[in-house]
C-alpha cells in the first residue's frame, strides 16, 4: 500500500502553517523598509526635477515640491497655494511613512536656489526606521 497517513498529512500542514506564520512579520518588515527607500528616492528625485525645471525656466515660473503624508506633489508656481494645478505631478507614498521637516520647497527661477532648506525625515514607526534627506542653501539634495 502506498500513500500518506493522516498523521503525516497533519504534521505537514502544521509545519507549513508554522513557517508561514513566522515568515509573515519578516516579510512585512522588509516591505516597509523597501517602501521607505522608495519614498526617499522619490522625494530626492522630485526635488532635483523641480530644481532643474526652475533653472531652465520651464513655463517662466518657479517650481516646487509639497511633501505630505500619503503623497509628494511637484507643482508649478511660486507657492503651493498659488500653483497651476494643471501641471501637478502627484506621487503616492504609503501612509505608514510619516514625513517631517520642511513641507514645501520652492526653487527660484534661473538660479535654482531653494527658498527653504533643512532636513526632511521619513519615519516608519512600525519598525523604527528613519531615512534623511537634506537640502542646503545652494540647492544640493543629499540622501
Amino acid at each position: 500500500m502506498k500513500g500518506f497517513t493522516l498523521i503525516e498529512l497533519l504534521l505537514s500542514a502544521a509545519l507549513i502553517a508554522l513557517i508561514a506564520g513566522l515568515s509573515a512579520p519578516v516579510y512585512q518588515s522588509f516591505q516597509v523598509k523597501n517602501d521607505l527607500d522608495v519614498a526617499q528616492n522619490t522625494i530626492g528625485q522630485t526635488l532635483r526635477r523641480a530644481q532643474i525645471l526652475s533653472q531652465s525656466v520651464d513655463g517662466d515660473v518657479s517650481w516646487g515640491v509639497k511633501i505630505q503624508t500619503g503623497s509628494i506633489i511637484l507643482f508649478k508656481g511660486a507657492a503651493y497655494a498659488a500653483r497651476d494645478t494643471g501641471f501637478d505631478e502627484i506621487f503616492d507614498v504609503p501612509p505608514v511613512i510619516i514625513p517631517s521637516g520642511p513641507a514645501e520647497i520652492v526653487f527660484a527661477k534661473f538660479s535654482g536656489l531653494p527658498q527653504s532648506t533643512g532636513i526632511i525625515t521619513l519615519t516608519a514607526s512600525r519598525i523604527n526606521e528613519v531615512r534623511i534627506i537634506s537640502i542646503n542653501e545652494k540647492g544640493t539634495v543629499e540622501y
